[in-house]
């Protein structure tokens, strides 16, 4: 906190596929019990994992051929991996290459059982996968080992009804089961409580812009143990922090 230049700690010699590169990663997570980094090497269509020790130069491959969006990780530290070329999330054991359905998996399309661009996904303690599916404008659960989700947010269409979403990508579960999810349309952050038919705007929702309550499409989105929220403001070019109390 305070630091007003960042440090590398992945990457950081231009766009390719050698292991000391990325090409437009698009998520990344720490994996506590190896003080190490995993990320979505989107264009690379990879999974890699860098160390957090000083001295690393390069990462390592855990999942190749993969066109991976969004990761999550459980208490159990099975890794969970959203592809929206195979429209599913797959659930891996550190090492494992070829993992299992966590959700979808059914094709592209609308049904229960399936998901259409599924993005940012987020795990809780019961391995239950809250899935952003994005062009299906609606948010999936699924819990472990079912065959269909369950739409907990949107829905309804295309739309800024606060029973609709657009495009929602960055997701965020609390322990009592509500949503938070970032609107990626209509430049919101909405709050869908557990089994509600509907949202609430907490943050945004005020067309775009460049103004402190304004996003620019929106993309991920987090907290942190304050209550903090930090939001990815992506045609902004910033990352934004807000107090929700």
């Amino acid at each position: 906190m305070g630091d007003t230049n960042g440090q590398v700690v992945a990457g950081g010699h231009g766009e390719g596929n050698r292991l000391d590169q990325l090409y437009w990663p698009t998520d990344v997570l720490i994996d506590k019990e190896t003080d190490s980094l995993i990320i979505c090497d989107w264009e690379n269509r990879r999974v890699v994992r860098w160390s957090r020790r000083s001295g690393t130069t390069q990462g390592e491959i855990l999942i190749n051929n993969i066109n991976c969006r969004g990761l999550a990780m459980d208490d159990q530290r099975y890794l969970y991996i959203s592809d929206y070329e195979k429209h599913e999330v797959r659930r891996y054991q550190i090492g494992d290459k070829k993992g299992t359905i966590a959700a979808g998996g059914n094709g592209e399309g609308a049904d229960l059982n399936q998901l259409n661009v599924p993005t940012c996904i987020f795990v809780d303690q019961q391995q239950t996968v809250y899935v952003s599916d994005r062009d299906n404008n609606r948010v999936m659960k699924w819990n472990k080992g079912a065959k269909e989700g369950i739409v907990v947010a949107g829905g309804q269409g295309q739309g800024n009804a606060l029973t609709q979403l657009s495009y929602p990508q960055g997701l965020f579960v609390d322990t009592l089961g509500t949503i938070y999810v970032a609107d990626y349309g209509y430049d919101r952050v909405m709050c869908w409580p557990k089994g509600a038919k509907q949202g609430t705007v907490i943050v945004g929702g005020n067309g775009k812009g460049e103004g402190a309550n304004q996003f620019h499409y929106l993309k991920g989105l987090s907290f942190d143990r304050h209550g903090n929220l930090y939001a990815v403001d992506y045609w902004n070019y910033r990352v934004q922090r807000f107090l929700i109390e």
